[in-house]
């Protein structure tokens, strides 16, 4: 009986053994057909958000119907690799929601009314950290030369009323001509003209102000990298920076500081110009300390074409502002490109403001007295 006993408990102990095996392997099963459902995305709900709305943005940014081989090469410069067919996809998707629409069978689709508004209102989660990543891409594409005054500068674009532009021109000019201004140099399209990658709407006039990204851009080209921290609200006195009053770190935000400090109507930039203190909008950088030399001999000539963006240049390892500077850094003021727009707004006149838009070509830009002359 003791032998028949230690038989059946050897088997048991057998047979319990191939059991766990045998769940161990459903379990792995289990995990990979998980794994490889969320990595197809097809049925996996935020998955399938995520990428229409990557695909609602190359649509926005076009003014051109697209179709998925050309959104499918859009989003692939940017890292995002999605196959034609998975774009399809996601594009029978967004016809249904009434985010997209279709042209036609050869010319593709454009974004909706309703589509624009999604991307502005869904996943905050997506757009935490776009602003840096704006940054950095703009200072990229950036090929602007201020030696020989040729090649592409990043703007911002704002879209007036037609019918009080001339009012806002008269508020903005004064602010052009000051220390608080990226340049004085302009370029404007009125409606159905193109300026960049946008159309103008009916009834508006775009204009588009130097950003203060063309340092960034600059400096990236000569071999200085910049480390862009954050947009704020700069308090000034005798035309000279004072302190930070507010700030906004650009690696944690969805939106651009400039356009919220504008929208809250926490600027006095027209104050400032006429009695040199007053808040205006401005973002702090840091460079290498071993670049100082060479970055004021850029700075010089970035002034001979025009463009100037810095407002205070710091001393190695010295603070800025009263803000503390990492060791061998140097801090840098940027005044904010949108400066001159904050003045119309403070004056009761309304604008849609796009920071960082895009770029536009040097040889296209105006002195600000040419454009109201014209």
């Amino acid at each position: 009986i003791p032998s028949i006993l230690s038989q059946i408990g050897q088997k048991t102990a057998n047979l319990f053994d191939f059991g766990k095996e045998i769940w161990l392997k459903v379990a792995d099963c289990g995990a990979m057909i998980k794994t490889k459902k969320k990595n197809i995305g097809l049925y996996d709900p935020d998955e399938v958000e995520r990428k229409t709305h990557q695909i609602l943005r190359t649509l926005c940014n076009s003014p051109d119907p697209l179709g998925s081989r050309v959104i499918s090469r859009k989003l692939s410069e940017l890292g995002i690799n999605l196959s034609e067919r998975t774009i399809r996809y996601h594009l029978r998707i967004a016809d249904e929601r009434g985010l997209t629409r279709l042209v036609g069978r050869r010319d593709g689709r454009t974004i909706t009314p309703k589509g624009v508004e999604e991307i502005k209102n869904a996943r905050v989660q997506d757009k935490i950290g776009f602003v840096i990543s704006r940054i950095e891409t703009l200072a990229f594409r950036t090929t602007f030369d201020p030696v020989s005054k040729q090649g592409l500068l990043p703007v911002n674009i704002s879209f007036f009323d037609k019918e009080q532009f001339a009012a806002a021109l008269e508020l903005m000019r004064p602010v052009f001509k000051s220390c608080f201004s990226v340049s004085d140099m302009v370029c404007a399209a009125e409606e159905g003209q193109r300026i960049g990658e946008a159309v103008v709407p009916p009834g508006k006039v775009a204009l588009a102000t130097v950003c203060s990204i063309v340092v960034n851009g600059v400096f990236l080209k000569s071999g200085i990298p910049m480390d862009s921290r954050f947009g704020a609200i700069l308090e000034t006195a005798d035309f000279n920076p004072l302190r930070f009053v507010e700030l906004i770190f650009y690696n944690g935000s969805s939106l651009d500081p400039s356009e919220a400090f504008i929208r809250a109507n926490m600027t006095s930039v027209g104050k400032a110009v006429e009695t040199g203190k007053g808040n205006i909008l401005a973002n702090y950088r840091e460079i290498p300390g071993i670049c100082g030399e060479l970055a004021r001999n850029i700075l010089e000539s970035l002034k001979g074409a025009g463009v100037y963006g810095v407002f205070a240049f710091g001393e190695k390892s010295e603070s800025v502002c009263h803000i503390p500077v990492d060791v061998n850094k140097i801090g840098l003021i940027l005044v904010g490109g949108l400066n001159p727009i904050a003045r119309a707004q403070e004056a009761g006149i309304p604008a849609e403001h796009h920071a960082m838009s895009t770029l536009l070509d040097y040889r296209s830009f105006i002195h600000i007295d040419d454009l109201k002359r014209n």
